[in-house]
């Protein structure tokens, strides 16, 4: 018979040292923008699961989309010229 144990402790269990950086949480806020552009671009997807998109819903999914490239683009040039570590 094998024990089944659970990994409730290596999952909960955080040490000093598994922290985020200094360094990690700047680059999570350097990213945040394009998460936020995520964020509402998803929102706008999960809105319209359940009923016929219109005119208008179309926009506001193109207008997302664009957001989500236009932040991912600016974002990529930020690291491209060492704005971001």
């Amino acid at each position: 018979m094998k024990h089944i144990v659970t990994v409730q402790e290596a999952v909960t269990a955080f040490a000093d040292w598994m922290e985020p950086t200094d360094s990690e949480l700047d680059a999570i806020e350097a990213e945040m923008p394009r998460i936020l552009a995520d964020v509402e671009a998803l929102d706008v997807q999960i809105a319209l699961l359940d009923r016929a998109p219109t005119e208008l819903d179309q926009r506001r999914v193109r207008r997302g989309r664009r957001r989500v490239l236009s932040e991912g683009a600016v974002l990529a040039n930020r690291v491209v010229s060492g704005a971001v570590a």
